[in-house]
């Protein structure tokens, strides 16, 4: 066999190579092609899980909590009938895992701090965290207050200037004992007045 011919044979075969690698590199591209268009395809057809909708019912508890406390003329021993009817009913929705949205678990606590129990109060205050653990930032006022009727009603000094108390009827309402080791600052995180601002507000209370 002549050089020629060596040559021609050996270019022949490289182009025989080459032509395979190109056709595979060719196939790949296009699998890839396939591929890319249809994974945004498949993700599109995962549906997504619906956001939870507010508890109408634990809306409608609260709704008629916050009713029995409005007007000048209330009688407070029919309310009181009526709040435990009420607690009882949250109860039962949070032991069969009915709440699930933020406003759900601040509707529950808004209900169960109208207890006389600390138990209550102290639910009410993680009711309250979960609440705004959720985004719910309604709830930081009440997670302070159910804290601190919590503390009220074990003897201990409250911590956000959140809780009045009188002694009976005809007495003056007075803000109970706070804790000086909680700050201002602590008390705006929770959108509860400044101790300054508690202090005058006892005094609109008690303003004839």
């Amino acid at each position: 066999m002549n050089a020629r011919a060596l040559y021609s044979g050996v270019m022949t075969t490289t182009s025989v190579r080459l032509a395979a690698v190109a056709a595979i590199f060719a196939a790949g591209v296009a699998a890839g092609a396939l591929l890319d268009t249809a994974l945004p395809q498949a993700s599109a057809q995962t549906p997504q899980a619906a956001a939870p909708v507010d508890n109408a019912e634990l809306l409608d508890l609260f709704t008629a909590d916050q009713a029995d406390r409005s007007g000048d003329e209330i009688d407070w021993e029919a309310v009181s009938a009526r709040d435990a009817a009420r607690q009882a009913r949250v109860k039962a929705m949070l032991a069969a895992d009915v709440p699930r949205t933020g406003a759900d678990f601040f509707h529950a606590a808004m209900v169960l701090q109208h207890s006389s129990k600390p138990d209550d109060y102290l639910l009410a205050h993680e009711l309250c965290v979960i609440a705004i653990g959720k985004g719910f930032d309604r709830a930081r006022w009440l997670a302070a207050a159910t804290e601190d009727r919590f503390l009220m009603s074990i003897g201990r000094p409250q911590r956000f200037a959140t809780q009045y108390r009188s002694e009976g009827p005809g007495t003056p309402m007075k803000l109970y004992q706070v804790d000086p080791g909680a700050t201002d600052a602590m008390r705006r995180h929770f959108n509860a007045p400044s101790l300054k601002e508690a202090q005058e507000r006892e005094a609109m209370f008690n303003k004839k």
